[in-house]
């Protein structure tokens, strides 16, 4: 019977890591396929190591199978209240919605709904939450029972038709629940607003935001960010204008502490083109850097595009 509840443990993680999964895909494809969308899906990816680690957490400590429940279930609220944040454009998801660039605006109106009253999440909770509640009723009267049980098992042994109505409760409980899982995994999947970007044409990279400039020769050009925050990404992507000449450009990154320490971040060097990211571990300014003054006569037309996103902020670990 312990192998069974936790067979279904497994499928509920599972159904909730997919959907989570499915949600943010679809609206990844909106996002620019550049930089940015990997910085996204890198920070995605370190909440939910930290997710994870909660979990591992609380089994190490002796959690039961409800306790390890409730905090599943928190973090898909989590999950559910990043995506509205991104929806309403507000907290750290303005930087990215900024980049949204000819998104339909049925998409934001989405993200943003899927969680009101009147929502299409709650349309189907209202369509498919009463059996799920039959369910919750059926597995608080098999606690109920093995509390009873329990509380008698000093005084007499427990008899064979006990332990037999438990084992078929469980089975009931564990198949019905694993079969509704499975139906809803379904029902998700094939839901008529999780569109794609492909089938709106959205899907195409925007690159139109490139910024374009000339470095006369003797000249640097410079992109001061300030960071407010610990663990923002800083990226860049950059080349020169395709000529006959084989032309290259100094490029550094430095930062300059509160009270005026610089540090070098990302050594001098010259190439043509670039593409790259770090974590910040500091607060400040970051300077990005393009050096043209070894260049005696021949100016450089560098296309750029440079952004700072910041955390996504988790709850305080325990």
């Amino acid at each position: 019977m312990k192998i069974k509840f936790e067979n279904t443990l497994k499928t509920l993680e599972y159904f909730q890591s997919k959907n989570a999964d499915s949600i943010f895909n679809t609206v990844m494809t909106y996002m620019p396929q550049d930089f940015r969308g990997t910085l996204i899906r890198q920070q995605r990816e370190r909440s939910e190591r930290n997710k994870q680690a909660e979990i591992d957490f609380l089994v190490k400590a002796g959690g039961s199978i409800r306790d390890r429940y409730a905090l599943l279930w928190k973090q898909q609220m989590e999950r559910r209240r990043q995506l509205a944040q991104l929806g309403s454009a507000t907290g750290v998801f303005k930087t990215l919605v900024k980049y949204l660039v000819g998104v339909p605006q049925v998409l934001l109106d989405f993200i943003r709904q899927i969680n009101d009253d009147d929502g299409p999440m709650e349309e189907q909770r209202q369509r498919y939450g009463p059996p799920l509640y039959r369910l919750t009723k059926m597995v608080l009267a098999i606690r109920l029972f093995l509390l009873l049980m329990w509380s008698r098992f000093d005084g007499r042994k427990l008899t064979t038709d006990e332990l037999a109505i438990l084992e078929q409760a469980v089975n009931v409980y564990t198949n019905e629940f694993e079969r509704f899982i499975t139906f809803m995994g379904e029902v998700f999947a094939n839901s008529p607003f999780f569109i794609s970007a492909d089938e709106v044409g959205a899907a195409d990279s925007r690159n139109d935001d490139y910024k374009e400039i000339s470095i006369p020769a003797g000249k640097t050009h410079e992109v001061v960010l300030s960071v407010d925050s610990i663990n923002s990404y800083i990226a860049w992507d950059f080349s020169l204008e395709q000529s006959k000449m084989k032309l290259d450009i100094g490029f550094s990154v430095e930062y300059t502490s509160s009270s005026g320490e610089k540090v070098l971040i990302l050594p001098y060097r010259r190439c043509d083109s670039d593409q790259g990211n770090f974590c910040t571990c500091m607060a400040g300014t970051y300077k990005l850097i393009w050096d043209n003054s070894y260049s005696t006569f021949f100016r450089k037309a560098l296309f750029y595009k440079v952004d700072c996103i910041p955390p996504v902020v988790e709850p305080t670990q325990q």
